[in-house]
């Protein structure tokens, strides 16, 4: 259940200013977490897709070594506005920011080459090479929004199957023939 500082879900269209924000954001942890990051920080998420409807929500997936080695991090991602939370620790040390009840910014530190970092990276890449299932995604969105709109927890889960499906297309996609 979610707890009920957090706010409601809500889908907005897409936003052009959306590469503008991360772009923004990014050269800031760039900087604060150049000790910590392995390559470079990607834009993930909803927001990263060209014409797909979002939580208007900056995802931002970090590379790391390893969550260990990163745990030095917390300080610098705190320093700029992050609030870290131990949300899925054992694959990331996950951050929002402003707050849990408003947020612009999720921040990821993922392990480089984990599971993780692939599949999201796959599933972003998906869905901007295959607009009819960034149209399938968009739809699953709103409708889950509707149904889970104070619940995130449950929303994040009812989209997992099709995300799931996505990214065994995506890696299936990119393996040698």
């Amino acid at each position: 259940m979610a707890q009920p500082e957090e706010a409601p879900i809500h889908i907005v269209p897409y936003d052009a200013s959306w590469p503008a924000l991360f772009e923004q954001e990014r050269a800031r942890l760039a900087d604060a977490l150049a000790e910590w990051t392995v390559a470079p920080i990607e834009h993930v998420g909803s927001t990263a897709v060209p014409g797909l409807p979002a939580k208007p929500v900056i995802d931002i997936m970090a590379p790391v070594e390893s969550l260990v080695a990163s745990r030095g991090a917390l300080p610098a991602c705190a320093s700029l506005g992050y609030l870290y939370a131990p949300y899925r620790s054992d694959v990331m040390h996950w951050f929002c920011k402003p707050s849990p009840a408003f947020r612009t910014h999720h921040l990821h530190l993922v392990p480089l080459s984990s599971q993780m970092w692939i599949e999201k990276l796959a599933f972003r890449d998906y869905l901007r090479r295959h607009p009819a299932t960034a149209a399938e995604y968009a739809a699953l969105k709103h409708r889950l929004a509707r149904v889970h709109e104070r619940d995130r927890e449950a929303y994040t889960d009812a989209k997992g199957p099709f995300i799931q499906r996505v990214v065994e297309m995506a890696l299936a996609a990119q393996s040698p023939a």
